[in-house]
């Protein structure tokens, strides 16, 4: 019986393998393998917008190479069974006469259930990693304080330490952080807390690898610095770990980590960030790092929680992408 519920995965995963790159009907007479109506129209509407997007950058599909995991088992009943697969593709399209690669690690929940002599898929649930909850940073204690909002204590530095070296004086390492993105893309540095979203603390540790200074304040709502657990107690900024926190640092932060806003991806540099506000509503959800460029010229991305690389810049396949999505384009500077 295992044997027979696990070939109608491999027709689904083939099939989805299919219909990232070929967004035509389904054949008349193709066998059907899922019977979610409400997962099919989603999928339908998702083709037809990775069609457009495709054409909008005036790019062409290619191939797709999904490779699934089964991860496990949750439940297997009599004539049933939920599975949660992993769902890794590479995806090959040309543009400008370049070929490009991009890499992304999804998940998705599955129900089998058996249909005469075989099995069909009756539901599929697709967890969208990239928008969490929303984390509102805790701005009464900076009210308690009579500071404005927005407004960053400075760096803890050791004058004596320092002496007299000028405070921007330590070069912005962009090929290392993009080495260090590209090395740990699809995986956790153990020397780090993996967090369950994790695409903030990725991307502080990429921008450390590249020379980004630790500004140590001891506060959690202030600074940008790590030290992980200690006594089993959060022990980094809210900056280091959550996209809405970077945001705010990299927006108004004078000295250490700095940044500048800039209108378009075309003025991003390798190691420059974009921060994603799906719902246009104030409050930033995901992070990610430039780590390439397509034959235009635009930005291709690296992130974690969904483990992404080389993606293009705009997510618009992105199960949390909307129509209100709002950006921010941050060049990090080139001396600290």
């Amino acid at each position: 019986m295992s044997d027979e519920w696990r070939r109608t995965l491999s027709l689904y995963v083939n099939q989805h393998n299919q219909d990232e790159v070929d967004y035509r009907p389904r054949p008349e007479g193709a066998d059907a393998v899922v019977a979610d109506l409400e997962y099919l129209l989603h999928r339908g509407e998702r083709k037809r917008r990775l069609q457009e997007w495709y054409k909008e950058r005036r790019a062409t599909p290619l191939r797709c190479e999904t490779r699934a995991k089964l991860l496990r088992e949750i439940e297997n009943r009599a004539g049933e069974i939920e599975v949660e697969l992993q769902l890794a593709r590479k995806t090959y399209y040309e543009k400008g006469g370049t070929r490009h690669q991009e890499e992304i690690i999804d998940r998705q929940r599955l129900t089998l259930e058996r249909e005469g002599s075989g099995w069909i898929i009756t539901r599929i649930e697709q967890p969208v990693d990239e928008r969490h909850a929303p984390f509102r940073l805790p701005y009464e204690a900076e009210r308690e304080e009579g500071n404005a909002p927005g407004k960053l204590p400075g760096p803890y530095l050791n004058k004596q330490v320092l002496g007299s070296r000028s405070s921007r004086s330590t070069p912005y390492r962009r090929e290392d952080a993009v080495l260090y993105a590209d090395r740990w893309w699809d995986g956790f540095n153990p020397e780090f807390a993996a967090f369950e979203v994790d695409c903030t603390n990725y991307i502080s540790q990429s921008l450390f690898a590249g020379g980004a200074p630790i500004n140590y304040t001891g506060k959690r709502e202030s600074g940008w610095w790590y030290k992980g657990y200690i006594k089993g107690r959060e022990a980094w900024s809210y900056s280091w770990s959550v996209s809405n926190a970077l945001e705010r640092l990299l927006t108004y932060s004078g000295s250490g980590l700095q940044a500048e806003a800039v209108e378009r991806p075309e003025q991003l540099q390798l190691g420059d960030v974009i921060i994603y506000d799906w719902d246009g509503d104030g409050s930033y959800q995901h992070s990610t790092i430039v780590t390439a460029f397509d034959a235009g010229g635009m930005p291709l991305v690296n992130a974690h929680t969904t483990p992404s690389k080389h993606r293009y810049w705009d997510y618009r396949d992105s199960y949390a992408w909307s129509e209100n999505t709002v950006y921010r384009f941050f060049r990090i500077a080139d001396y600290f």
